[in-house]
């Protein structure tokens, strides 16, 4: 069923976004990235798509729709970070990451929800963090975007459920990238010891629970979070 399955990733040039892209490719679906620069890995079409832009995302639909077919599982991953406390946030730094991580997710879903309510049949993957229930010193603007992730994946449910159409958070820990790879030794030894598991996660451990959740035997599940932190965050 995969092989005519088309996907979505945003941000799906690095990091866990580059992942779950690269595992869906090996799964047999067709997958699309969005990128603001770079490409996705190989096997994926990769189209230019600024999701604080809603013509930019209905243009990057159309042109994936156009090459691969509608999409029906999308995987709003695209995010940034600003990270500062708060007495030091300006509203642009609120604003901007808000607009980005949560905005961003209105604008690719909504925009997606059509063709999954043509098809009656619908995945969306929304990439929280760990950090949105648990909270993070200097990051009020992160933390709020991905906990809004939460109640918007939530609502989808209650609005599509009867429609074939699924809605999930999934809630990644500390995870090997790019990102993670800029923080100093002492901060990521300081990091670890919260982690029950006692390590960080590979990027494909996220995917691989992403790509579960698109499949049909996740058709039972909606509105829930998903963590994958090692324990790190547990009963948030």
């Amino acid at each position: 069923m995969s092989d005519d399955r088309v996907v979505l990733v945003t941000g799906g040039n690095r990091g866990i976004g580059r992942a779950i892209a690269a595992r869906f490719v090996a799964a047999g679906y067709r997958v699309a990235v969005t990128a603001r620069s770079g490409e996705g890995p190989e096997g994926t079409l990769t189209v230019r798509a600024d999701v604080t832009d809603a013509a930019s995302v209905d243009a990057a639909f159309t042109e994936v729709e156009q090459q691969l077919g509608p999409i029906t599982v999308v995987v709003a991953n695209a995010g940034i970070t600003k990270d500062t406390l708060l007495l030091r946030m300006s509203e642009d730094d609120f604003d901007s990451v808000v607009d980005t991580n949560l905005g961003g997710t209105f604008r690719v879903v909504k925009r997606a929800s059509k063709g999954m309510l043509k098809a009656r049949w619908g995945r969306v993957i929304l990439i929280s963090s760990v950090v949105g229930l648990y909270g993070s010193a200097g990051q009020i603007n992160y933390a709020s975007s991905k906990a809004g992730l939460v109640g918007f994946a939530r609502s989808l449910t209650r609005e599509l459920g009867g429609r074939g159409i699924t809605a999930n958070v999934v809630a990644p820990g500390f995870i090997e990238t790019e990102m993670t790879a800029e923080l100093p030794e002492e901060k990521k030894a300081e990091y670890k010891k919260a982690i029950p598991v006692g390590r960080y996660a590979s990027a494909d451990e996220v995917a691989g629970v992403v790509a579960w959740l698109a499949s049909d035997d996740a058709a039972y599940i909606s509105g829930a979070v998903i963590p994958v932190d090692g324990g790190l965050g547990m009963g948030h």
